[in-house]
C-alpha cells in the first residue's frame, strides 16, 4: 500500500473541532433551557427531543470528515507482484548501542550521530540489499537482509541504548551474527560496516574478523566520538539527572578507541573511517561500494498501484446524506429503547 498525500491526515483534527463545538453547544443550550424552565417542564414541552440522535448525527458527520480526509490522502494498493532485477552488494550495518554511545562529545550524541550516518548512507544506495544488527553486551538482529530501505530506516530510527540490558561491546557476536545474514552463496562482495566508539570490545574479535574475511566479508569500521571523550549522561524524559560514575565514585569519561576499530578493519580487508563529518563518510562509503563488483539478483515488488480514494469519497458522501435525513427528535422505536434513561411523561 502507498499513501500519496499524507499531509491531508492533518484534516482529521477537524473532527476534534466538531466534537468540541458540539459539546459547547450542548452545554450552552442546557444552561439556557434551565433558565427558561425546569427539566420536567422542558420534557413536557418537547417530549420528542433526543440526546442520542444528536450524538448520532455528530458521529456520522465525523466519520464523513474522516472519509474525506483519507480520500484526499489517496491510498493506493498494488494489484500485482512483478520480478525486478537489481545490481548491488549485500551491506550489513552493525551498530553499537552500549551506554557509552550516549556521550555528547559529538552532536547530538554518539547514538544519534550513528543513526544519522547510516540513514544518509542508505539514502545513497540503489540496488543493494541491507541488513541491520544492534549490539552491546550481546548482539541481536534488528532487520534481516532486505531491499526495503523504508523499513530499514524505520527500524534504524527506533534503535536506542535501552535495547540490550547487558552492557559491554560484544563485537565478536555482532560479526558472527552478520555472517548468517549473507544468504546468497553466489554473492562475491559482502560488506559489514561496524559503527561504534570502539570502547570495551570483548572476546577474540581479531580471530572472528579473520574468519569473516575468509568467508568473503569485508569489514569497514566507522568511529563515532572524539579522542578527548566525554562523560556519559544519565537522563530521564530528556532531563539530565547525573553523569555515570565508576565504583570509586569518579566520573566516567568515555573516549573514541580508534586503534581497536583500525585493527578490526585491517584484519578483514577493510578500512577505518572517521565518522565526524557526515558528507566525508558518505563520499568514502560511496567510493568503496562503487569499486565493488555488483551482483544481479531478483526481487519481488508490488506494481500497478491503483487509486482507492473513490471508495472513501463515496462513503463520505453517503454518510453526509444520511446525516441530513437523521432528525434530532425521537422515533417510535427509539422511544421504546429509553436510551440514557430518558423518562416518558
Amino acid at each position: 500500500m502507498q499513501l500519496e498525500e499524507t499531509t491531508y491526515f492533518y484534516l482529521l483534527f477537524t473532527i476534534l473541532g466538531v466534537v468540541l463545538l458540539f459539546l459547547f453547544v450542548i452545554i450552552w443550550k442546557t444552561k439556557k433551557q434551565q433558565k427558561f424552565a425546569s427539566t420536567i417542564s422542558l420534557k413536557k414541552l418537547s417530549p420528542n427531543r433526543s440526546l442520542f440522535k444528536s450524538i448520532l448525527k455528530v458521529s456520522v458527520l465525523s466519520l464523513a470528515l474522516a472519509c474525506f480526509s483519507i480520500a484526499l490522502v489517496n491510498p493506493k494498493i498494488g494489484t500485482k507482484l512483478e520480478t525486478v532485477k537489481r545490481e548491488g552488494v549485500d551491506v550489513v550495518f552493525a551498530i553499537d548501542v552500549s551506554k557509552s554511545m550516549l556521550a555528547e562529545d559529538i552532536a547530538p550524541n554518539r547514538m544519534e550521530k550513528s543513526k544519522q550516518l547510516v540513514t544518509q548512507i542508505i539514502n545513497t544506495l540503489s540496488g543493494d540489499r541491507i541488513g541491520i544488527i544492534g549490539y552491546a553486551g550481546s548482539a541481536f538482529p534488528q532487520l534481516p537482509i532486505t531491499t526495503d530501505f523504508a523499513s530499514a530506516k524505520m527500524f534504524l530510527n527506533n534503535m536506542n541504548t535501552n535495547m540490550v540490558s547487558s552492557q559491554g561491546t560484544a563485537i565478536t557476536q555482532a560479526i558472527e551474527l552478520a555472517q548468517t545474514y549473507y544468504n546468497d552463496e553466489e554473492q562475491t562482495n559482502r560488506v559489514l560496516f561496524i559503527v561504534s566508539d570502539g570502547e570495551d570490545h570483548e572476546g577474540e574479535w581479531l580471530s572472528v574478523a579473520k574468519e569473516a574475511s575468509k568467508q568473503g566479508i569485508r569489514i569497514f569500521t566507522i568511529g563515532v566520538g572524539s579522542l578527548k571523550g566525554g562523560p556519559i549522561p544519565i537522563k530521564r524524559n530528556g532531563i539530565l539527572l547525573r553523569y555515570k560514575r565508576d565504583k570509586n565514585d569518579e566520573q566516567v569519561i568515555t573516549q573514541l578507541n580508534e586503534e581497536t576499530l583500525i585493527s578490526i578493519a585491517k584484519e578483514a580487508n577493510g578500512v577505518y573511517i572517521k565518522g565526524n563529518n557526515t558528507q566525508d563518510v558518505i563520499d568514502e562509503v560511496t567510493d568503496i561500494l562503487n569499486g565493488m563488483d555488483k551482483k544481479t539478483f531478483e526481487a519481488k515488488q508490488f506494481a500497478d498501484f491503483k487509486d482507492q480514494f473513490q471508495w472513501f469519497l463515496a462513503g463520505g458522501l453517503l454518510l453526509l446524506i444520511l446525516d441530513v435525513f437523521f432528525l434530532e427528535r425521537k422515533t417510535k422505536w427509539l422511544s421504546k429503547l429509553n436510551l440514557f434513561n430518558e423518562m416518558e411523561l
